[in-house]
């Protein structure tokens, strides 16, 4: 398997925001691909190396800025701190995330997300739901 600069980039991503995709090599060999010819194209287009980076990013990044993982992080720090460390937070949220399916799937989740007025709608459901799970399991 060739580690790529692209390939290495998303991979760390994956692992940090969608742990849950950081290990579909398929995915992660399309998209660095994608992103590579991308800056190829770019740069023999006439483009900056800046220019071209940033439409390789663009690509390599895409429908990946919003993270349930990361959401559900965020939910855990600012709502649960006296309970959860965030130093275990991470470990909660992998717990968590697959029963956190149902509520992300009544969203439009985009990239653009975290911007939009459901998005306070989501967090309050999500805060609901893991207060339930918590107490439900002894936390």
């Amino acid at each position: 398997m060739e580690l790529s600069y692209y390939r290495l980039t998303l991979l760390s991503y994956l692992k940090e925001s969608h742990p849950n995709l950081a290990y579909d090599n398929g995915f992660i060999t399309t998209r660095s691909d994608e992103a590579s010819e991308a800056y190829s194209n770019a740069i023999k287009d006439g483009l900056s190396h800046p220019e071209a980076e940033e439409l390789a990013n663009t690509t390599l990044f895409r429908d990946l800025l919003f993270s349930r993982y990361d959401t559900i992080i965020n939910v855990l720090w600012n709502e649960f701190s006296d309970i959860i460390p965030q130093s275990r937070a991470k470990e909660y949220a992998e717990r968590i995330l697959s029963q956190c399916e149902l509520i992300f799937l009544q969203y439009t989740l985009s990239d653009e997300f975290t911007d939009s007025p459901e998005y306070n709608t989501l967090y309050t459901e999500l805060t609901g739901f893991i207060s339930l799970w918590l107490e439900e399991n002894e936390l």
